[in-house]
Formats: C-alpha cells, structure tokens, sequence
C-alpha cells in the first residue's frame, strides 16, 4: 500500500513541482526526474526513457509558450539542433552499466549546481563573429546531446547560459532555444531507446498528467511573470537535494 501511494500520489506530486520550477526557466528538468527515479530504485534501463518522455511533455508545452511570444530564432536553434540530432541517438543507443550511468548522472548534477551558485555572473559577454558562433553551437549541441541520449537529461540548464555568455541570443531567446533543444533531442534519445527496450505508459500516466500540468503552469509564469534568477536558485535547492539522495544511494 505504501509503495502504491508512493508511485499514484507522492511521486506524482513531486514531479509536479519539478517540472513546474524548471519549465519557469525554459527547461525540461530530466535531471532531477532521472534523479528522483534512481533513488526510487527503479530500473536503470527504464528511467531514461521515462525522464525522456517527460522531458518531451514538458518541453512540448514550454516551447509554444515561448515561440508564441516570438523568442524563438530559427538561426540560433539550428546549429544547435543539427549537431545534437546524431549524438542523442548515438547516447541512447549505449548500454552502460549501472554504476557508470549513476556515476554520468551524479557528475552532471554536480555541474549543474556550480553552474547555479558558483558561476553566478552570466551578465559578461565573449565577443565572436558569426561563423565562430555556429562553431561553437556545433560543439556545445554534439556534447550535450550526447548525454542527453545516454541519461536522459535534455541539457537546456548547460545551453541557456552559454547562448547568453557567447553572445549567442538574449535571455529569452536562450530559454526558447533551450526548450526547443530539449524537444528534439528528448524525442531523439526516445526514438533510439525505444529500438532496444519497451515502456507502458499506462503506468506512468500519472507521472505524465503531473508533468504535463506543472510543465504548462510554470512554462507560462516563466515566459511572463517569474524572476529568472529566483526560479533558479529555487531549482538548486530541487538539485541539492537529489544529490544528497543520489550519493546516499551509490554508496550505500
């Protein structure tokens, strides 16, 4: 009964406020589901495709608020997504093992929160020309492509900043981007694993219906109302805590 109640109730919930405060700041939030799953104890196989498919739900949602509010340029999303499309195919086509997959998971949640509270000034600006911009687009999509595909993390918290310190788009248009990136290479990743495993959805309907809402919810308060700085350091606290779980889980 209490397991039930867990994964119909409680889980739900939690993925509710999850994707609510990352879709605030143009993000899927598949590093804290995939988190959240592992130290639920749920398959190591499973939790990329569900976190994906969450992702894809969420980033669904974020996406239109954003683009219909003109945010979207085609010219920044393209280099991005060109050279992510392969690399999330090639990362969810890889069988890892458990350990190193917890290991991949932990390092990038680590990163996530230096990103948030120790590199704090992303007010600077790297100067480039255009075709060193794509340059840069290209290997920043490929890299975070790749881990997109292999732990199921759609990597806008890494993209939103670095579009902005390249001097790549502003604010918006770098939370756009974000969500768009995040689409792709969540339905990529997706397409790749589903080739080698199965999932019934059915059984996380609920996890889905929570995402979906909170996904729209907080989409929409980001594109309009909300801090973008508060709603992150809110998502570091979110991060902090599931590395607390996540080092408790590998070790013990």
């Amino acid at each position: 009964m209490d397991n039930i109640f867990y994964l119909e109730y409680l889980l739900p919930l939690i993925f509710f406020a999850v994707a609510f405060i990352y879709s605030s700041v143009g993000m899927g939030g598949g590093s804290s589901y995939t988190a959240i799953m592992v130290i639920s104890n749920m398959s190591t196989l499973l939790i990329p495709i569900i976190s994906l498919i969450l992702n894809l739900f969420v980033s669904t949602i974020g996406s239109y608020n954003y683009l219909r509010n003109k945010h979207g340029k085609l010219h920044i999303i393209l280099p991005f997504l060109l050279s992510a499309i392969p690399f999330a195919y090639l990362g969810g086509a890889l069988h890892l093992a458990k350990e190193v997959f917890l290991w991949i998971l932990l390092a990038s949640l680590i990163v996530v929160v230096i990103r948030i509270y120790l590199w704090k000034d992303t007010s600077f600006r790297l100067r480039f020309n255009n075709k060193q911009k794509i340059i840069i687009s290209v290997i920043i999509g490929s890299i975070l492509g790749l881990i997109a595909g292999i732990a199921g993390i759609g990597g806008a918290i890494y993209l939103v900043p670095l579009i902005v310190i390249f001097n790549i788009g502003t604010q918006k248009e770098a939370a756009a981007t974000g969500v768009v990136f995040v689409w792709v290479v969540s339905f990529v990743g997706l397409v790749s694993r589903l080739q080698y495993n199965s999932v019934n959805l059915l059984e996380y309907s609920p996890l889905i219906i929570a995402v979906i809402i909170g996904g729209f919810l907080g989409s929409y308060m980001g594109s309009f109302k909300f801090n973008q700085q508060t709603m992150e350091k809110t998502l570091g606290i979110v991060i902090l805590l599931a590395i607390s779980f996540l080092i408790k889980r590998i070790i013990f």
